[in-house]
Parts: C-alpha cells; structure tokens; sequence
C-alpha cells in the first residue's frame, strides 16, 4: 500500500476515524505503512486520517533524548517508542496547560504556539491487541493530543490564537488552493 500525507484542504482531515472492531492483518500493515511514512518525512506523529484513511489509528515515535526534563531524565520512560495507539481516547487531562510551537505533516512549513494540557493519560489497543493506559508528560502528551485531535477532525490550526491565524491566512488559503489544484491534476 502506497500512503501519502495529506495536506490542508482535503476533506479528509475534517472527518471523524471510524473505531477499529478488529486488528486484522491489513491494520497492522496500516500502521506499519503510516510510520515509514511519518519517518519519511521526519515526523513525531501520524493520524490515518493524514494518510487519507478514516481508521482510528495513529502512530508515534519520539526519538529518544527528545522527551527529557532539565536533567536529561526521560518524562516517559516506560512508553516504547514506536507506539501503534488503536482506537485511542484521552481519559483524563491536567489542569495545568503549556504553550508550545507545534507543526504537522499536513501543514508543511507551518507552525504555531498551541496551548494544552501538560499531562493526559490515554487508553488504547495496541497492536498486539491489548487495552493499556498511558500517563503521558512532555512531547508525547503534545503528540498524543495533537493526533488524536485529528482522529476528531480538529486540526492545530483550530488551537492557535485567532491572531496567529489571521497572520497565517494567506499561506493557508495558498496551501488549501494547492491541495485542491493537485486533486484535479
């Protein structure tokens, strides 16, 4: 299977990911295509929906050092890297927010400051099959957040300060416009 990103304008990054009933041999291929992908273009995250498929799945992978507190000690030392999250839900977040610059696969060259909840915890299937609940801190709760906003049809964009987005309208009414002149090539 052949994947490629999808970028700001195609209708797919507004749709909600259906639930996954079962982990068949084609949604471990899907998740195994979505991370060379993600690799492929340097990536931290992956929705299906980024991808062009409605599947709720994403895929993550932190490059290790990425995620460490000031004293260089990992903030998720028991989450191993690459994580396959099937039908992923955020089941509690705290309080406390922190603001940093995010980017997307879907929106290249683009990037804004997005404030959100600094810890989440999130249940899932892995690929295995297995429920599991992760309490996430750092750049994995960011990604975690931010891909399963896409699992919703919420992109980063509908995070950012209106502002922000009134800076940033002209580039993305140009990306918009090359996504939908690619889909007519």
């Amino acid at each position: 299977m052949e994947l490629k990103i999808k970028t700001y304008g195609d209708p797919v990054l507004r749709e909600r990911a259906r639930p996954v009933d079962e982990i068949t041999p084609e949604i471990c291929d899907l998740a195994e295509e979505m991370l060379r992908v993600m690799h492929q273009q340097n990536g931290v995250g992956l929705a299906a929906e980024q991808v062009g498929r409605r599947e709720a799945v994403v895929v993550i992978d932190i490059p290790p050092g990425a995620d460490c507190d000031k004293e260089k000690n990992p903030l998720n030392p028991d989450a191993v890297m690459p994580l396959v999250l099937i039908n992923p839900e955020i089941t509690e977040s705290s309080k406390k927010k922190e603001s940093c610059e995010e980017g997307c696969l879907s929106f290249p060259g683009l990037w804004a400051e997005v404030s959100r909840p600094a810890e989440v915890t999130v249940h899932y299937t892995g690929i295995d099959g297995r429920p599991q609940d992760m309490r996430c801190r750092g750049l994995l709760a960011r990604a975690v957040q931010h891909e399963l906003d896409h699992l919703n049809g919420t992109l980063f964009i509908d995070r950012i300060s209106y502002a922000r987005k009134i800076a940033l309208k002209g580039r993305l009414k140009k990306l918009q416009e090359e996504t939908l002149e690619s889909h007519l090539l």
